[in-house]
Formats: structure tokens, sequence, C-alpha cells
């Protein structure tokens, strides 16, 4: 899923609540990715009543393929001013008078929350062969049964509406539509495992990206190997498509861009995605991974009504986001690029058993998207840095805020690594009209991954004589590389799996062994400063105003209302002021609106004990004291940018090692 970061985050200092955990909320997948996932991907499709088939970061098919004709499915868009498609699944080969299951998924490879696709679905009908009405039966709120006749066919017809452009899904207007497989289409139980062919009838002008095969001369028919591999495979199709290819390393690579700028930023953009893929590649080794059809697609959809996300496929991703591609715009959106490009490797193919087999009918919780997703946030960004896309220092206000985020975080003082992981299905674009308590119980696992990440990398280089690339590169060999003939992991890994080949990496069992134990199952924070001083780093406190109380409340007629949860810990938390509540007075004058309150806390400094006249919503009043906490926050800065440096040449040099390119 895409990179967390879709604005920079600067530190900040706070009453009562600690700013940093406002990194508490999981991106969407997320915005430029400097912006912009993770991922669980091809689809493995089973119905309840059978054994699921494995899915993964492509098809993964351990059962046999199933016999009979592929089921062919006809997509047209005949309506899409209003953002419909038509699209119709035909289902050959069928025992007469046997009942036939149509599903749509309800989750998504590469998501980890439900959405309910079937929700844009309507206008259903089946017929036999020759046309003949059949009966449409609905035994449940996700699902059709459909009895076919004597010729055992069953065409189901349907309109599909998509309105927003994003890696999850459907998004369709008159220039241009942009397909997530299972937003898209419907499947019939027990037949997932069956080739799938995919035929659009284009209107004039338009033409079809995806890393599907195509067939025939039509360059409008796709097939896809079973069900799984259809349900991991994006397609966008329309006019005015740019298309960029070229090799490396004996692989074809190709970016279909959509953006309404100029052609030029289009071709500066594919020449960094270039370096971006090198110095990918250069963490493992310089080895590309062996993609399917010996192709990997750039989707890119860079458009005003583009949700900015990015989503990983195992031979693809999906790219999209209504920034320029023009000074920042241009870096968030390669942000975005890097990290769902590393994905190829983490989590496509060295992926976890807990997301094997993917399930659509469900939520797979995974304990490991600390690494998954964690661990690609940290490389997005530092092969930018490696690519000098990032200077120095915009790297270093990446890593503080890593380091800030896990220090400010209440939840990560009592939740595992692992615990945050198998909270993906309760924020990965998960939606809730009931409030929750996540400002003090969770903290994202792409950003406690990403600082876990930082962590051992320099531990490794300080005292193992290794690097987190090492580490990377000896989980790719044994678990990411090998697949199995259904283009799928062979080997799945587990968090034991993690822990032996830590030992291996470093050559210190006891050394892997205490950091799980502290880091990935236990609760304690990284050793940020002792970790970067390695580096010549050093973690340096922000001092400031008070400043986060202007940031957590809003003002309606007048009134201050505290609009969200307080943090545990902090002065208004420990005086029981929360959300709902409003502050009517502080040092006895009124506050009504955003001016008069900032202009009353410049007046203190943190641990300055302030008088505040509060009402509850039973509109009860009463007066409370509360300290002015200052935050934590810190910023991560070169010692030789201090007043009495102290960096030596040996660390400068292996900040050196650690940032210079690997690029092959």
């Amino acid at each position: 899923m895409g990179n967390f970061f879709a604005t920079r985050l600067r530190p900040l200092v706070v009453l009562a609540l600690l700013p940093a955990v406002a990194l508490a909320q999981t991106p969407a997948k997320t915005p430029a990715k400097t912006s912009t996932k993770a991922s669980a991907k091809t689809p493995a499709l089973a119905p309840p009543a059978a054994a699921p088939i494995p899915a993964a970061a492509a098809p993964q098919a351990q059962l046999p393929a199933a016999g009979g004709p592929a089921v062919r499915y006809a997509v047209a868009f005949p309506n899409a001013v209003h953002h419909e498609a038509r699209i119709t699944a035909t289902f050959a080969g069928l025992v007469p008078g046997q009942k036939l299951t149509l599903r749509m998924a309800r989750s998504s490879p590469g998501r980890y929350a439900l959405h309910e696709f079937i929700k844009n679905v309507y206008f259903t009908v089946a017929t036999d062969e020759k046309g003949t009405l059949l009966p449409i039966g609905r035994p449940d709120l996700y699902s059709w049964d459909v009895t076919p006749g004597a010729d055992g066919t069953v065409q189901f017809a349907y309109t599909l509406y998509g309105d927003r452009t994003d890696g999850t899904f459907v998004g369709i207007d008159q220039q241009h539509a942009h397909l997530n497989g299972p937003a898209t289409f419907c499947y019939a139980q027990g037949l997932e495992n069956r080739a799938t062919e995919v035929k659009f009838e284009l209107p004039t002008g338009w033409k079809a990206a995806t890393q599907l095969r195509a067939t025939g001369d039509d360059k409008a028919t796709f097939a896809a190997p079973n069900l799984a591999y259809l349900m991991d495979s994006p397609i966008v199709l329309g006019a005015s498509q740019l298309l960029h290819t070229w090799q490396d390393g004996g692989k074809n690579f190709e970016m279909a861009t959509y953006y309404l700028g100029s052609t030029l930023e289009v071709d500066e953009l594919v020449k960094r995605t270039q370096r971006v893929v090198r110095e990918t590649a250069g963490v493992f080794g310089g080895e590309l991974p062996a993609f399917d059809y010996n192709r990997y697609t750039f989707l890119a959809d860079y458009l005003p009504q583009a949700i900015p996300d990015g989503m990983e496929h195992r031979n693809s991703c999906s790219l999209t986001s209504p920034a320029t591609l023009r000074g920042d715009g241009a870096l968030g959106n390669l942000g975005t690029i890097a990290h769902e490009f590393f994905h190829a490797y983490n989590t496509e193919r060295l992926r976890a058993a807990t997301l094997e087999p993917f399930d659509l009918q469900r939520v797979n919780m995974s304990d490991a998207l600390w690494l998954g997703e964690g661990f690609t946030q940290y490389y997005g960004e530092l092969v930018l840095r490696r690519a000098e896309f990032y200077d120095n220092e915009q790297f270093y206000e990446r890593l503080s805020t890593y380091v800030n985020a896990r220090v400010n975080s209440p939840g990560a003082r009592y939740n595992s690594a692992v615990d945050m992981s198998r909270q993906a299905g309760f924020v990965d674009a998960a939606v809730s009209l009931d409030p929750t308590n996540r400002q003090n119980t969770y903290l994202s696992y792409y950003i406690q991954g990403a600082g876990l990440a930082l962590s051992l990398d320099l531990q490794l280089r300080k005292s193992h004589r290794s690097s987190l690339d090492k580490y990377m590169q000896a989980l790719y060999q044994e678990f990411g590389k090998p697949q199995t003939p259904a283009l799928a992991p062979a080997k799945p890994y587990t968090l034991p799996d993690l822990q032996r080949v830590l030992g291996e990496v470093s050559k210190d069992t006891a050394f892997a062994g205490t950091f799980f134990r502290r880091y990935v199952y236990g609760h304690e924070a990284p050793r940020f400063a002792e970790n970067l001083q390695v580096m010549g780093l050093a973690v340096v406190p922000v001092k400031a105003l008070a400043a986060a109380l202007p940031q957590q409340v809003t003002f309606e007629d007048g009134r201050c209302i505290l609009s969200r949860n307080t943090t545990i810990g902090s002065g208004l938390y420990k005086a029981g002021i929360d959300r709902g509540d409003q502050i009517v007075a502080l040092d006895g004058v009124k506050v009504t609106d955003l001016a008069s309150l900032e202009g009353l806390m410049r007046k203190h400094s943190p641990a300055d004990l302030v008088p505040v006249r509060v009402r509850n919503r039973a509109g009860q009043e009463r007066s409370v004291q509360v300290v002015l906490t200052e935050d934590t926050n810190v910023v991560v800065t070169p010692m030789e940018s201090l007043e009495k440096p102290t960096v030596t040449d040996q660390q400068k040099a292996a900040r050196a090692a650690w940032l210079a390119s690997t690029a092959k």
C-alpha cells in the first residue's frame, strides 16, 4: 500500500495532547506516498464451504486447475458519463439443474479491511446461452443463485457503478476508467481455478493497460490463468494514455500515465522511476524479480478526480493522485512509486503466511505488517535518499517522524508491533460510524515498522558487520524468490522464520531473540538516540510554546469544543477533560475564537499550571487546574550542526555508506 507521508509532518508542542499521536491513523493506502501500502495480493478465491484456494501476491493455485471452459467477461461503457459500466460474465460447462452461486468480493488484495463491493452492483439479469431468462435468487447480502438450464451455461449481466479513482475501488467517466478487479468482477463459487478472459468494448480512442496477458490483435482482450490472478490485476483504460516502455536487467517495464499537464513532466517522472527501480534492486543485491510474462507495469492516474493512493500488485502497481508532476507534487508521487515498487519484493513475493491464502470474503489478519508495510515505508524513503531525490534534511525529517510517533504514542507502550499489525482490518480504509479510542491505543504499523527498520538497520551496521539490506536479501532468497508454478510464493514466512534469519544474518541468535522479544513481541521503544549516534546523528529535543490545544478544538457559535480524545498522561486527560467538553475560559479569560486561544497560549511555557473553566456535555461547569505538558518531540540532525560537534570520521564514513547508492 501507499507511502504514509502525504505531507510533511512537523514537530509540535502541546497543551495536553501529544501531537505525534496523530500518526495513529493508518493511511488509506496512500498519498504520495511520500505518500503513498501494503498488502495482500492475489486472492485465493475460495467458497466458504470449500478449502480456500491459495492466492497471494499472485494467483496461487496449489489445487490443480479446474477443468471446463474459461470464464469470460465482456465489459462495455455505454453510460460512462454517469460512471457506469455494463459487465456480462459467462460461465459455461456447468451441470444443468445444479445451482451456481455468484459473488462479489468483500475485500481486496493489498487492502486489509472489508469494502462490500456488491453495494455498487445493480440491474442484474441472468440468461442461458440463447438469451432465455433464468431466475436469480438472493441467498444472502453478498451473493446470487442461478440454476443453469439444459445448455449448462449462465450469462450473468450487471451494471457496475464507480466514481472513486484509487487503488481499491472503480473510477469511471467519459475519458477514463480505473478498475480494481474485486470491485469490478463477480465470480462463481467453485470455479475459481478456471482460466479467465476479459474483453473490453472500448470507446473510440481508448486504450488499455494492465499486467494481464493480451491475447489476439485487438489489444482489448486479456487472459488470466485463474480468478486469483485476475483479481490481483488492475486495469486502466481511456484516451490520452501516455505509454513509456524500457528494459532493465532483461526485464520489460512500462508506465501508462494519464495526466493533464505537460508531457515533459511525465517524461521526467519516468526517468526518475527508472532510477528508483535500480536503487530498489540494489537493496536486493541488484536482482530484479522474475516478473510473470517478463513485464512490470506502472499504472499512473494523475488526474484531478483521483484519490491520493498507491496499491501494489504482483507485476504492477496502481498509482493515483490529484497532485501535479511539478515540485512537491512530483516528489510526493515519486515517493508512492518507490513504496509500491518495493512491494514487488516485500509482500508480493516475500509474503507472510498470515496473508495466505487471501480470502475475498473476509479479512486476512496479519501479524507481520510491521515488516510488510513498515519496512517498505522505511525503504521507500531510503531509496529516494540513495537516488538523491531527497537531500539529507528531507530524509532526516522522515526519521524524526518515526522517532516522535513511537515515543509519543500511548498505544505503543501497551501494544506490540504484532498487535498493531492485527488492527489493520479496522484502520486500513475501514469505515465505522462509532468513535474509537485509537488516539490512545494504536500506532500505524507503517510508522512503527519504519522505526523498527531504522533501529535494526543501524544496529546491524554497528555491531554485526551487516545491514538491513543483507537481512532483506536473505529473506528474499529463502521466502520470496521461490515461486510455485501457479505464480505464488512457495514458502510464505512466519514470525519465527524472521527471527531465525535475523540470527543467521547477524551471526548472533541472542541478538535476534532480544530484538524480537523487546521490539516485535514486546512494547519497548527502540533506543533511537543510541542507534542514530552510530551515524553521527543527534536526537535533539524541540523547544516550543504549547501549541497542540488549538489543533484539537473546533469553534461552534463562539464555543471552544474539544474535537478529539485527549491523550493518556496529558494535562487535559489528568484533569478529566475529554472530547465534547467545552473550554469556557483559560486563565480567567473567556475563549471564543482561535485567535483568543492562541494569544493565551503564547503567554505560557511548558509545565505551567493554568486554571481552566470547562463545561461538560451535561452542561455542568467546573474549574480545574491543568498542567501545560511539553511534548517529547525531537529532530534528528547531524552532530556537526550542533554547537559542540563531536562527530568522528568513522561516524561520517558509516553515514555515507548507509546513504550511498546501491544501484548497479
